[in-house]
């Protein structure tokens, strides 16, 4: 399942990669045509960045909660359950250390 979301991550980035250098390619061409300012097209990729970068964390939200999803559903402990029991365990240990 791991191989999975890696594999998925990595189409997703370089389908991003792709789309951002055909944008700038895009602006270029819109700026050596006087359709566009260069502070216009400066602007306009600044955005496009922006946006990928609020999916980008969408997307890694997305993805944490779908593998806490997958733990849960497997039965896997938290890091909470798993320090509880911890603190459970030198309890006990000390409990029985003083008899």
């Amino acid at each position: 399942m791991n191989d999975l979301l890696r594999k998925g991550f990595l189409l997703g980035l370089g389908a991003a990669v792709t789309s951002k250098e055909k944008f700038e390619t895009k602006i270029k061409q819109l700026v050596e045509k006087n359709e566009l300012t260069q502070e216009q097209a400066k602007t306009l990729l600044q955005q496009f960045v922006d946006k990928g970068e609020a999916k980008k964390e969408e997307w890694q939200t997305r993805q944490q909660e779908q593998t806490q999803k997958l733990a849960n559903d497997i039965g896997l402990a938290t890091k909470e359950e798993v320090e509880e029991l911890r603190n459970r365990i030198t309890e006990l240990e000390n409990k029985l250390a003083e008899k």
